[in-house]
């Protein structure tokens, strides 16, 4: 698996927006982007196919529900 560097740039009025918008925590909305972002630094994309955005959505959910958040969709 290639090591794969990228930068995840985050607004901070606009995730609190989304958040309150979403009836959200705010820690639960940046956690989600965070690993939606690295995931898809990592190579995932929900784009192209459905196929893939559902296997990247589940492991959103997987690791969401492993740093202890719920499931955000």
């Amino acid at each position: 698996t290639p090591v794969v560097s990228a930068d995840l740039v985050l607004c901070a009025p606009v995730i609190a927006q989304e958040a309150r918008a979403q009836g959200k925590p705010l820690e639960a909305h940046y956690a989600h982007l965070l690993v939606h972002g690295t995931l898809h630094a990592q190579g995932y994309d929900h784009e192209t196919d459905e196929t893939d955005a559902l296997a990247m959505e589940a492991l959103e959910i997987l690791l969401l529900g492993a740093l202890g958040y719920p499931n955000p969709y």
